[in-house]
């Protein structure tokens, strides 16, 4: 794929940016999504004043439609063509762009048209991969993180213990990460990370084959029994690898999305937190270092847009 650069034109002109869309949508022929006919023969480009560019209609079910009907692009009075520039700053801004920045960029009317591209935009990077992560002669680090204050303070430790007296103020929103080392990564908000949590967690996403990497924490107890190994790094020592044994990865993808959410963001509500992760957690696994650029990244983002609807009531409800 080309490298696309900001004077693009397909960020620029909607009639590109359309071109580009359809290209992406339909690279294996125009399809209704009304009667799902395949085939750039089974239906006609209406043309003329009376209709908007880009609407087709089926020859089979004579019903009209366009490229962007059953995604989050679909109803947007937003001009594809500012859609497609949103989706190639989020994809290429490390730690993120905020709904303020792209207000600007985009010259858009109001903060909350841009803060809700950015969450339609979040929920085309859901990624829908369930192979599990490692193998034999694999290595995958888990850690958990904790990131503002929750909605609710939880009044038990993770150990199930109670807080001391005071200490329920310091509890935080858990994140808990899966990270294949040179690989891969999937990513979590827990409301609780409590052992029974994060076990299940662990065992759900990660082959029993695989080299287990953590640190000290009791969470991850009994993993040895799991997997083909579990070794541990004591932070609690001074210890942050022995050998080969280390969390770097686990901890490396938590500094940027930390930087990301308190230099970029600044504030999160619990409700949202994750589809923030979600969006630290895409650009980690489309990184450069395995070999996408800027411009592929992208092009997954707005692939991922298509089957995925979220409304503005939607967007205000937790996602899980």
């Amino acid at each position: 794929m080309t490298k696309a650069t900001l004077s693009d034109p397909i960020f620029h002109d909607e009639d590109a940016a359309r071109a580009h869309f359809e290209a992406l949508r339909w690279a294996d022929g125009r399809s209704c999504p009304h009667c799902g006919v395949v085939g750039d023969d089974q239906s006609t480009l209406l043309q003329g004043k009376s209709h908007r560019p880009g609407l087709y209609k089926c020859n089979a079910c004579a019903k009209p439609f366009t490229a962007t009907i059953g995604t989050v692009y679909e109803d947007s009075k937003v001009p594809l063509n500012k859609w497609l520039l949103a989706t190639h700053l989020m994809c290429s801004s490390k730690k993120g762009i905020s709904a303020a920045q792209l207000q600007r960029d985009l010259g858009l009317g109001s903060y909350r048209t841009a803060w809700f591209m950015a969450h339609r935009i979040r929920e085309a990077m859901i990624e829908t991969d369930t192979a599990m992560l490692g193998g034999e002669g694999k290595i995958v680090e888990a850690d958990e993180t904790y990131y503002g204050r929750p909605a609710i303070s939880p009044t038990l430790r993770t150990s199930g213990q109670p807080f001391l007296k005071g200490g329920k103020k310091r509890a935080s929103r858990p994140v808990v990460a899966l990270v294949e080392r040179g690989g891969r990564a999937k990513v979590f908000h827990v409301a609780v990370a409590d052992k029974a949590t994060v076990s299940k967690i662990v065992r759900d996403n990660v082959h029993p084959a695989t080299r287990l990497h953590t640190d000290e924490s009791r969470l991850y107890t009994g993993s040895a029994d799991v997997f083909a190994s579990h070794e541990t790094v004591k932070h609690s020592w001074g210890e942050y690898a022995r050998g080969d044994v280390n969390t770097n990865s686990a901890e490396g993808f938590f500094g940027v999305f930390k930087k990301g959410m308190k230099g970029i963001y600044q504030h999160c509500s619990e409700k949202h937190l994750n589809r923030y992760v979600t969006e630290f957690g895409f650009r980690h696994n489309n990184r450069s270092k395995l070999g996408f650029s800027d411009t592929d990244r992208a092009a997954l983002a707005v692939k991922g847009a298509i089957g995925k609807r979220l409304t503005y009531r939607r967007t205000d409800e937790a996602h899980v």
